[in-house]
C-alpha cells in the first residue's frame, strides 16, 4: 500500500472514513481492479476534491461507499459513516442513510431525473420517504429549496417536467433534491461538466454557500482543476484506481510532487496564460489574409407554436438574428456564448444545414466569392470538400458499423471515387499517423477506441479532402483536460501544416483564447463583441463579455479566491421574447414581448474591436 493510501484516524468531526476500499469487476476479459485499496476521511464543513482523468476510479470510489456498484462488482474494505460501516449495514438502514445522511449529485441530471414525473412530484417523493412529510408542507419545502438554489419562478417549475428545463436548471433541481434530506455529506460527481461558465459559477457559489451555512461536508469529483482551486480545502489525485498524491489545495497547486499532478495542472488552459511554455503557439495570419468566407446579416428563425386549439398562434424563435463577420485564410475565429446563443445553429446555417431567412437580393453566406444560399443542392454537395465539421461527440458522429479506416475514407468515396483503393488506404494510413494514431488501428471500430482517439478519427475524416475551412463544434468540451490539450495542440499544428481556416465553437473561453486569432461573443443570436483575442480578454467592453470572462475558474487557489466576480442580474431571457435582445440596452425597450424592437448596433471602439450598444452598466461586481 502506498503512503497516500494509508489509513487515517477518524476524529469526532469525521463524517465519512474510507479505509482500504477496493472495487473489482468481473468481465469477459478477466478481473478489472477499478479501485485498489484507497483510504481517506472527510470532516464536517470540509470540501475535498477527488481529481483525475476518466477511468481513474473517482466515481467508483464514492459509488462503492454507498453500495451503488454494478452487479458484476465486488467491494472490499470499510466505509464508515459516523462510525458505522456502510458496506456491512442492512439494506433498509442503508436506504435511510442514502438521501438523508449522504446525498449524491450525479453527472447527468437528465438521466438522473424521471422523465414522466413532474419536478414537484419527484422532490416530494424524497421528503415522503426520508422525512415523512407530504402534501402542501412538502410542496412548500420543495419550493423553498428551489428558491435557495436560485431557480426563478420556483412554484411554476414544480409543475414542469425535466425536459422543459435547461441543463443548468436541471442540475440545480438535482442539488435541491440532494439537500431535501439535510445531509451531513454531499457528493457532487462532475456537477458542472459541459455547463456554461456562468451557470457553472452559479452552481459552485450555491454549493460553497450551502457548505458554509449548514457545516456540510462536500466531496467534489472532477477533472477540472479550476473548479478544485475555487472550491476545495484538500485534494486527492487519483490515477489507475489509486491515490498518487494528496494534500491541501495550496500543496497540490504550488508544490506538486508527482509528474501526473503536474501534467493535470499544465494541461489546464488559463485565461491569464494564452501561450504557455511547451505548447505550440498559433501562427499570425499572413498580411491582410485572403477572405474566404463572408457572412452578412444571417438570420435563422424557427416558428414555435404558442397557443392551443384549431388555429394555434406561432412566434419566431430567433436562433440567429443578424450576424455578420468575415473569415480569412489561415485564421481561427473563436465563437463563444452560453447554450442557446446560436453558436451551433450559425455553424449549420453556414454549411447550409439550417433554413436561412433571406430576400432574393441578399447574400447571407458567400464562400470564396460564391453565394451559397442561392446555389443548388448538387453544387453545395460538390463544395462540401472545401468545408468540413468536427462534432462534439465523436462516438455519435462515427458509424459504429464501419472501421475507423472506412470512416476516414468515406469522404473520398463521394468526392474522389476514381482514386484507386490502394492509394485511398495509403492516404488514410498517413493521415491517421498525422493525427497521432498508429496506422495499425485502421481496422478497429469506434467502440474499441477512447474518446480522445475517436475525436482524432473525426479530425482525420474532416481533413482527408484537404479542406479550406474546418468548423469545430464543441470539439473538446467532453474530453479530459489532458486529452483536450492534445487535441488543441493537434489542431494548431494541422492549421500550420495545411493553412486551413477554423471556426472554433466553444463555451470554454480559456480554450478559445489558446487557439483563436479573433473571438466573437454571441448573445441570443446576436454579436455583442468581436475583437482579436488579446483585446477581448484584456479590454472587454460589453458587460456580457466581462461576465463570461470573470466566471471562468482559474487553476490557482489564491488567484481564483481573490478575483472579483461580475454577475449578471436575472436569468437568460427567452429568445422568443423580442425584448430579450435589449437586455443590455433597456433604455430602448418597448415593453411588449411581441413588438418590433430596436436592434443594437455594433460600434467600432478600436481598430477591429466591435461592441454592441449597451447601457452604462448591467452587471454587478462581487
Amino acid at each position: 500500500m502506498t503512503e497516500t493510501n494509508a489509513q487515517v484516524t477518524a476524529s469526532p468531526e469525521t463524517v465519512l472514513d474510507i479505509r482500504n476500499l477496493t472495487v473489482d469487476f468481473e468481465t469477459p476479459d478477466g478481473v478489472v481492479n477499478a479501485v485498489k485499496g484507497v483510504s481517506f476521511a472527510i470532516e464536517a464543513g470540509e470540501c475535498i476534491g477527488i481529481v483525475g482523468e476518466s477511468g481513474s476510479g473517482k466515481s467508483q470510489t464514492c459509488l462503492a461507499a454507498l453500495r451503488l456498484v454494478a452487479g458484476n462488482g465486488r467491494v472490499g474494505g470499510q466505509a464508515l459513516y459516523r462510525g458505522e460501516d456502510l458496506l456491512a449495514m442492512r439494506e433498509t438502514k442503508l436506504r435511510d442513510i442514502r438521501g438523508d445522511g449522504i446525498s449524491m449529485i450525479f453527472q447527468d441530471p437528465l438521466t438522473s431525473l424521471t422523465p414522466h414525473m413532474r419536478i414537484g412530484d419527484q422532490m416530494a417523493e424524497v421528503l415522503s420517504i426520508h422525512k415523512n412529510i407530504r402534501g402542501d408542507e412538502a410542496l412548500t419545502q420543495c419550493r423553498d429549496l428551489l428558491e435557495l438554489v436560485r431557480i426563478p419562478e420556483a412554484a411554476r417549475r414544480l409543475r414542469q417536467y425535466p425536459h422543459e428545463l435547461s441543463g443548468g436548471m436541471r442540475q440545480r433541481v438535482m442539488i435541491a433534491m440532494a439537500l431535501l434530506g439535510d445531509p451531513d455529506l454531499l457528493i457532487a460527481d462532475e456537477p458542472t461538466t459541459a455547463l456554461d461558465v456562468t451557470v457553472q459559477a452559479q452552481i459552485l457559489d450555491i454549493l460553497h454557500d450551502l457548505k458554509e451555512e449548514r457545516h456540510m461536508a462536500l466531496a467534489m469529483i472532477t477533472h477540472d482543476m479550476g473548479v478544485v482551486a475555487r472550491m476545495c480545502d484538500r485534494v486527492l489525485v487519483m490515477r489507475h484506481g489509486e491515490f498518487v498524491e494528496q494534500g491541501t489545495a495550496e500543496d497540490i497547486f504550488y508544490r506538486p510532487r508527482e509528474d501526473y499532478t503536474r501534467m493535470l495542472l499544465d494541461a489546464m488552459p488559463r485565461l491569464d496564460q494564452p501561450d504557455r511554455h511547451g505548447r505550440p503557439a498559433i501562427e499570425p495570419v499572413k498580411g491582410e489574409g485572403e477572405t474566404i468566407l463572408t457572412v452578412e446579416d444571417i438570420k435563422v428563425y424557427y416558428p414555435v407554436k404558442t397557443g392551443t386549439g384549431f388555429l394555434p398562434k406561432t412566434k419566431p424563435l430567433r436562433a440567429v438574428d443578424g450576424v455578420s463577420f468575415t473569415l480569412r485564410k489561415g485564421e481561427t475565429l473563436g465563437i463563444v456564448g452560453e447554450s442557446g446563443c446560436g453558436k451551433s445553429t450559425l455553424a449549420r446555417a453556414i454549411l447550409q444545414f439550417a433554413p436561412i431567412k433571406k430576400t432574393p437580393s441578399e447574400k447571407p453566406v458567400v464562400w470564396m466569392g460564391r453565394d451559397l444560399t442561392s446555389a443548388s443542392k448538387s453544387a453545395i454537395r460538390n463544395l462540401r470538400k472545401d468545408f468540413q465539421i468536427v462534432f462534439q461527440d465523436p462516438l455519435a458522429a462515427l458509424n459504429p458499423r464501419l472501421t475507423i479506416g472506412a470512416s476516414v475514407a468515406e469522404p473520398l468515396q463521394t468526392h474522389r471515387p476514381r482514386l484507386p483503393a490502394a492509394e485511398k488506404e495509403k492516404l488514410v494510413a498517413e493521415l491517421l499517423e498525422r493525427v497521432g494514431l498508429p496506422s495499425s488501428m485502421i481496422n478497429r471500430y469506434p467502440h474499441e477506441l477512447s474518446g480522445g482517439q475517436n475525436q482524432r478519427v473525426g479530425i482525420a475524416r474532416a481533413m482527408i479532402l484537404g479542406p479550406e475551412m474546418v468548423i469545430c463544434d464543441e470539439a473538446v468540451s467532453a474530453l479530459d483536460v489532458s486529452i483536450q490539450a492534445e487535441i488543441i495542440d493537434l489542431l494548431i499544428d494541422l492549421q500550420k501544416d495545411f493553412g486551413m481556416s477554423l471556426l472554433f465553437i466553444s463555451h470554454d473561453l480559456s480554450v478559445v483564447r489558446e487557439i483563436s486569432h479573433r473571438v466573437m461573443v454571441l448573445y441570443l443570436g446576436r454579436i455583442v463583441e468581436l475583437a482579436d483575442r488579446d483585446a477581448i480578454y484584456e479590454d472587454a467592453r460589453h458587460p456580457y463579455t466581462r461576465a463570461l470572462i470573470s466566471a471562468v475558474p482559474t487553476p490557482d487557489p489564491k488567484v481564483e479566491k481573490a478575483k472579483p466576480r461580475i454577475k449578471l442580474e436575472g436569468d437568460l431571457p427567452s429568445p422568443m421574447d423580442t425584448r430579450a435582445s435589449l437586455r443590455f440596452l433597456k433604455s430602448k425597450v418597448i415593453d411588449d414581448p411581441d413588438a418590433e424592437q430596436y436592434r443594437p448596433k455594433l460600434i467600432e471602439v478600436a481598430p477591429g474591436h466591435l461592441v454592441a450598444e449597451h447601457d452604462a452598466e448591467d452587471a454587478r461586481q462581487s
